[in-house]
């Protein structure tokens, strides 16, 4: 993303960017997608700022207390069955690793499936299991050698060329047909977000995860949700597993549990799968004192009574506004999807191709001339164009957002 401005910025209020010219920006990707409750919401920030005046690190040996509460809270919605946690993770991509160390140490098992396009994190083992060949391109040691990629169910463009009312599932087959052919016949896990973020706010079909869950279970297979996007609040339910009824035995978590950005990630699982020593998964900062305020302050925030209804109706709202896009700019938007406060549009040339120089077009634009901040998948590379405002965003903010963004296309023709 190539957007820039020529003061830096220096301050933030909800959904705002300021600079050090008073130019604000709205911004209407939640920061890195990580700023769930906005750029400086009073009751997170009050909490951290007593936490820091009292102590801001100790070793997690003595923060367990600290965890525990957390945990409960993060445990008291968690579907199906999942009741115990790890939090000795700081990003999303350790939080990935650690779920992929359980599974195997559990199973006996060494294979690790996921889905093209799918986005688990940074470090070199996140990459080696991602679905994107680009981002392991020139890192010769990010190629897992115990990892399998299977056709992601991408009904705007199934690989399959099926459509959503005829759909014999063949993505399904073709996972089925990986285990079986393609891998080394050890099969610890598949891991999925459920929706793919980076990929494209990609949104699999409810029937996928039902027979996923099936497989996995013929398989006696791991099903690992990651959740760093999804989770606490993004889809207007605390985790987006409850939404699309997935089952995971796994939900990892990250970005949005952190509220106004501060670096936290957990790990939750059936009791059965913490199976972990300290020992083997465990980093410095890992449930350090200010991530742990942060997280708890922030579930606070997201558990409170209303917040989750509101989030859905916001979305309804965001949706409204942006399905009729597809319908304004036909050759532009071929498709307007999401849920709750995630939503993309699927960006096309003329001819209903993807067209990603488009999409960093209207990206660009938008930062330009509308002081609107955007974000693209699949690091610039992909055709869609994420809007996901932070969970306080204000429906006259939505509205606002929606506005900006039309007069660009209306600009593009």
């Amino acid at each position: 993303m190539s957007t820039t401005t020529e003061s830096r910025f220096s301050m933030g209020q909800g959904i705002r960017l300021i600079d050090d010219a008073g130019n604000e920006y709205l911004d209407g990707v939640s920061g890195t997608f990580n700023l769930s409750l906005g750029y400086n919401h009073p009751y997170v920030v009050e909490k951290i700022q007593e936490q820091v005046g009292n102590l801001t690190h100790m070793s997690s040996s003595f923060t367990e207390p600290y965890v525990e509460e957390v945990l409960s809270l993060l445990l008291e919605e968690a579907p199906n069955g999942i009741d115990a946690g790890w939090m000795r993770d700081i990003t999303g991509s350790t939080a990935n690793e650690c779920a992929t160390k359980i599974a195997q140490k559990y199973t006996g098992e060494r294979d690790i499936v996921s889905l093209y396009y799918s986005h688990h994190g940074q470090t070199q083992f996140a990459t080696g299991i991602s679905g994107n060949a680009f981002r392991r391109k020139g890192f010769p040691n990010s190629t897992v050698p115990n990892s399998l990629h299977v056709p992601v169910p991408y009904c705007y463009r199934c690989p399959f060329q099926s459509d959503p009312d005829h759909c014999a599932m063949q993505c399904i087959e073709a996972l089925s047909d990986q285990l079986e052919f393609g891998g080394s016949g050890s099969t610890a896990c598949m891991i999925i977000e459920p929706i793919l973020g980076n990929g494209g706010n990609i949104i699999p079909p409810m029937e996928y995860f039902k027979q996923l869950r099936k497989l996995c279970d013929e398989h006696n297979m791991i099903l690992i949700a990651d959740e760093v996007q999804t989770g606490i609040g993004r889809t207007g339910y605390m985790y987006a597993s409850t939404l699309f009824d997935i089952k995971p035995d796994i939900i990892t978590l990250a970005k949005g549990l952190g509220g106004i950005g501060v670096p936290v990630a957990a790990v939750l699982m059936q009791s059965r799968l913490n199976i972990l020593e300290k020992h083997e998964h465990s980093f410095t900062s890992g449930s350090n004192m200010i991530s742990l305020t942060a997280a708890r302050s922030t579930m606070e925030v997201v558990s409170a009574p209303g917040f989750l209804e509101s989030v859905r109706s916001k979305g309804e709202l965001l949706g409204n506004l942006l399905s009729p896009l597809a319908e304004l700019y036909p050759d532009t938007i071929g498709e307007a999807r999401g849920v709750g406060l995630m939503w993309g549009l699927e960006i096309v040339d003329a001819d209903g191709a993807p067209d990603s120089r488009k999409a960093n077009a209207i990206i660009d634009m938008a930062f330009r001339d509308e002081n609107l901040i955007l974000r693209g998948s699949r690091y610039g590379f992909g055709n869609v164009v994420k809007v996901r405002p932070s969970l306080t965003v204000t429906e006259d903010e939505i509205v606002e957002i929606v506005g900006r963004l039309e007069r660009i296309l209306q600009k593009m023709g």
